[in-house]
């Protein structure tokens, strides 16, 4: 297995989510179930309550970085150690196409601070230099304008349109497509 990773930003440092570190998963998403429940999938029952669910994603996000299939970060504060954001890539396919998806969530009390972009870059960053990626793809529903302005800060540029694409929030949503190629490559 690849040494895990540490990443250091301004204020952040970012690790691999992992069972040590599940606690730190469920409070921020105790803390946060109001605030990211329109972004997200409607939380499957069979996956127990939502301290055991976040101990199964940690299970799998350890397990699919061993398997070289995703990285799943999680930002933690400097100052007070708590979870502040997530920053995940997943897909990762090799071979030809040298690609993932991107998906991220920020706690309501960092809005529009600039977190989110610090933590995504380190993490792109990470992706491309690191593991080797040639294209990261990341898609939002057009709604959400954070996230359609965060990407295009980030250099994303819009690929395409995709009509109920994903499941969230209990209900078909369209999404626009976008994508990242890194320049090195």
């Amino acid at each position: 297995m690849t040494e895990l990773p540490t990443l250091q930003t301004a204020r952040c440092q970012l690790s691999l989510l992992q069972p040590d570190n599940a606690h730190l998963l469920f409070a921020y998403r105790l803390r946060n179930q109001s605030h990211l429940s329109p972004w997200e999938p409607t939380r499957n029952p069979d996956d127990g309550t939502l301290e055991e669910s976040c101990q199964k994603v940690a299970a799998r996000s350890l397990a699919g970085f061993s398997d070289g299939l995703s990285v799943h970060f999680i930002a933690t504060d400097r100052a007070s150690g708590a979870m502040v954001a997530g920053c995940n890539f997943t897909n990762i396919v090799r071979g030809i196409f040298q690609a993932c998806h991107l998906g991220y969530s920020v706690d309501y009390a960092w809005q529009g601070q600039g977190l989110m972009h610090e933590v995504v870059r380190a993490g792109i960053a990470y992706m491309f230099e690191a593991r080797g990626l040639h294209r990261i793809m990341a898609n939002h529903m057009p709604s959400n304008v954070r996230s359609e302005t965060l990407l295009q800060r980030l250099g994303f540029e819009r690929e395409g349109y995709a009509r109920a694409y994903l499941k969230i929030a209990g209900q078909w949503q369209d999404h626009v497509l976008t994508a990242l190629v890194n320049p090195q490559t």
